[in-house]
């Protein structure tokens, strides 16, 4: 008698059984790991407080990140870096808790910028200005607050430079986020739109769409991109300049994607604490300075940061509101305090500028 033949389906939904039973395993495996890894973790934790260490040490978490890309083979880099984004920052944060600040209400672009820094684990609190963020950060009230400071379109964001100026704050780190704007509405149809809100900078990075398709609306100036979302699911006939986290946290529907005039557009936000961490190897140092009043004083401050081969990556004037015709420059370079280029240059610096601030020191986005 000749042996039974196993039905071709019948063969390949066995074959898919056997393959996902080995998915579950390695999923189980994954999360037993993961536990093990947030508990030593924890251990770590209680061992930086009995030696009284910062919790957060940039330069082993760039070492991780490096060892990993280095050892990966077939994985895609940027879904791999992600992922070890979230556990380490997790785990990190296992130790102490901390709570970040932004520019509220919810779904904001600053708020989308905490989630990519600290990710899912942190405590996200959403203030009214920016002023608000670095009266917070200075009395303790918070831990870390997410500021914007420039965009790569619109320029600065002054009000963030400006509070520099008056309030006692280190920066903490950066990020770098690839800014989408998309018109989102509740229908997504966009023959119901009667008004468009949002933000002054993403109506301004938008005008050229808006004025090609939408002639005829008129258009709001509201405090966020998180406000704009939200009237826009209050009301049928508003649509909003918003995040694609807003399109998510509001119920929204995309009426069109990628409204901005010009790709390539990002923000750079800054991290704001009450301590700069310790130093990564691939850091930026930020610096708050006054100039005598003398021909070629901004020379004189820039020599001495040639002289030592500092490489200088912004810098911006800002007038003093108290004083009429005075000006403070903030001063971006490449690598760390701690670095002796560095802490010699900015020596020199206090020695020959009337005013000198250090602003932080910390892992470059």
């Amino acid at each position: 008698m000749a042996p039974t033949q196993q039905h071709p389906a019948k063969s390949t939904a066995a074959d898919l059984a056997n393959v996902r039973q080995r998915i579950d395993a390695i999923d189980d495996q994954i999360l037993e790991l993961l536990q093990e890894r947030i508990d030593i973790a924890k251990k770590i934790g209680r061992l930086k407080d009995k030696g009284n260490k910062a919790k957060w040490d940039p330069l082993r978490e760039r070492q991780i990140f490096e060892r990993l890309k280095a050892s990966n083979r077939d994985f895609p880099e940027q879904p791999l870096v992600s992922i070890f984004h979230e556990i380490i920052s997790t785990c990190r944060l296992s130790q102490k808790q901390v709570d970040v600040g932004y520019l509220g209400p919810e779904a904001t672009f600053s708020n989308l910028a905490g989630v990519k820094y600290f990710g899912h684990a942190a405590t996200y609190r959403p203030l009214e200005t920016i002023e608000d963020i670095f009266i917070e950060v200075e009395k303790g009230r918070i831990h870390y607050g997410m500021v914007p400071v420039e965009n790569s379109i619109e320029g600065s964001v002054t009000s963030t430079l400006d509070a520099f100026m008056t309030n006692q704050v280190k920066i903490c780190g950066e990020v770098n986020l690839d800014i989408t704007h998309n018109l989102v509405n509740q229908s997504g149809e966009i023959s119901d739109i009667r008004l468009v809100v949002s933000h002054s900078q993403p109506l301004a990075q938008c005008r050229q769409w808006l004025r090609k398709n939408l002639p005829n609306v008129p258009q709001e100036v509201v405090f966020s991109t998180g406000v704009a979302a939200q009237m826009a699911a209050k009301e049928p006939t508003v649509a909003a300049i918003a995040s694609s986290l807003a399109i998510k946290t509001y119920h929204l529907q995309v009426v069109v994607k990628g409204i901005e005039d010009y790709s390539g557009n990002t923000t750079r936000f800054l991290l704001i604490g009450q301590q700069s961490p310790s130093r990564s190897g691939k850091d930026k140092t930020s610096l708050l300075v006054g100039l005598l009043d003398r021909p070629g004083a901004l020379n004189e401050t820039l020599s001495v940061l040639a002289k030592r081969n500092i490489n200088l990556t912004r810098i911006e004037s800002r007038p003093v509101k108290s004083e009429p015709g005075k000006y403070l420059f903030f001063i971006d370079m490449l690598d760390h305090i701690e670095d002796d280029h560095i802490r010699e240059g900015c020596d020199e610096l206090r020695r020959t500028c009337s005013y000198f601030e250090w602003l932080g020191s910390y892992p470059r986005a």
